[in-house]
């Protein structure tokens, strides 16, 4: 049951991330918005670990788990926020919906874990549907730079996968807290880079809004949301926690309609379900999984 709940708030975390994402954005620019929320994710785990007297290991696995992890947390996330700018938040979550189906790949080849059945090609073809119906709506191509940030957004979700089954690969058995600072201890300075390079500003007066989801993403999406996450991947196959963006991208869809007002063409919904859809065929035999795990047992 611990399993789950850890697994359902991930769902909620990831599910609000888009919309937070773009929200620390407005009135900073991307590179200082992504190094404001590293640093306050970093921290913050710091001062848990500090506190809580959780082991921080430093042999070879860990290691290498913390520099895979942090490689892979700066490439997804400095794409992931620069091509933010030119899309909407729910969109951000509808195509990280496709890691599933790219993290089968590798996984595939990297962790053998299972062979490509006739459903999970299914699926994979409904995936690559619904991003063309996706990239047919005018309103979301219609950006000058649209193109270039969804092009940004899907090598931010193939760094994400990679990353997901390496570390895994790895199998290290550090502490999920300790993995999650030690991948952001690896990250920041090269985002501190990048943010110097783009333009070294901070910003002299912080939008209320834009400073309370910098700490959110910083405390929840990166402490709280990478903890668990580390946590359920290494209690779980990697297909089963890639299930989680089967539903984050209907959540964050609804959450930047309803929260800021972003308008959201069929033609969207229509390429989400198709995903969505494909997603299901893929990962059918870990949903199915996942459910009986899970269901009460009746003694």
């Amino acid at each position: 049951m611990s399993l789950l709940m850890a697994y359902l708030t991930v769902i909620l975390i990831w599910s609000t991330t888009p919309l937070a994402i773009k929200w620390s954005t407005q009135g900073a620019g991307f590179a200082f918005a992504v190094t404001a929320r590293m640093m306050v994710g970093l921290t913050i785990a710091l001062v848990i670990i500090a506190v809580w007297r959780v082991g921080m290991p430093l042999h070879r696995r860990a290691r290498l788990s913390y520099l895979v992890g942090g490689l892979g947390v700066f490439g997804a996330m400095t794409l992931t926020y620069w091509g933010a700018q030119y899309v909407h938040s729910g969109l951000v979550s509808v195509l990280f919906g496709l890691s599933p189906l790219i993290t089968g790949l590798m996984a595939l080849f990297w962790l053998e874990e299972e062979a490509l059945s006739q459903g999970k090609l299914l699926g994979m073809l409904l995936g690559v549907a619904g991003l063309a119906v996706i990239f047919g709506d005018s309103r979301e191509m219609g950006h000058a730079h649209a193109l270039a940030g969804i092009a940004a957004l899907l090598g931010a979700v193939i760094t994400y996968s990679s990353s997901l089954v390496w570390v895994k690969r790895i199998g290290d058995d550090s502490p999920p807290l300790a993995t999650t600072a030690g991948s952001l201890a690896v990250s920041l300075p090269l985002f501190g880079l990048v943010w110097w390079l783009m333009d070294g500003h901070i910003p002299l007066h912080l939008p209320t809004r834009t400073g309370a989801a910098i700490v959110y993403l910083g405390a929840f999406g990166s402490v709280l949301g990478f903890a668990l996450y580390y946590h359920v991947l290494k209690h779980m196959e990697t297909g089963k926690v890639s299930l989680i963006t089967l539903v984050t991208p209907v959540l964050a869809l609804l959450l930047g309609n309803l929260l800021n007002g972003e308008v959201v063409s069929s033609q969207v919904w229509a390429g989400t379900a198709l995903i969505t859809l494909g997603l299901g065929l893929h990962q059918r035999q870990a949903l199915s999984g996942l459910l009986r795990q899970n269901r009460p047992r009746v003694e």
